[in-house]
């Protein structure tokens, strides 16, 4: 299931083999060895394994959980409440969002969800005639 998943996510991003080595290596910590393409391509045809570290990295770039990329969940879901309250740096728009941002966002969606239940709750049938407030909008 890794090198089908790998596989996919890197033609997914239309990146080559050597693209991505070369994104790999820019975090290299002490004592590791540089990536190449061809160590990547022997993973995506299932020849090799990489090593947890490599798997971290690949997961890393992707964006994806280790249990999405070796195929133990099928697939990859993302909790935002996690992720506003991450330290990642989160952006919306090319605008970077700071912490009060995200609470305020978390606080909007957590609304929202709770209001859902109300929602379902209302009939379904539309309101009699008459009964909808009327907006008063001028225009020049």
């Amino acid at each position: 299931m890794f090198p089908e998943r790998l596989r996919a996510l890197r033609r997914g991003q239309k990146i080559t083999l050597k693209e991505l080595a070369n994104e790999l290596n820019q975090h290299l910590g002490p004592g590791e060895k540089p990536n190449s393409a061809t160590q990547i391509g022997n993973w995506e045809r299932g020849i090799r394994t990489p090593s947890y570290i490599e798997a971290r990295k690949l997961a890393e770039f992707f964006d994806v959980s280790l249990d999405y990329l070796t195929g133990k969940s099928s697939h990859n879901d993302y909790d935002l409440a996690k992720l506003f309250f991450s330290s990642r740096d989160l952006t919306f728009n090319q605008t970077v969002l700071t912490s009060e941002d995200r609470y305020e966002i978390f606080q909007l969606i957590d609304g929202y969800l709770k209001g859902r239940s109300n929602r379902a709750n209302r009939p379904t049938t539309p309101p009699e005639f008459g009964t909808q407030e009327d907006l008063h909008l001028k225009f020049k």
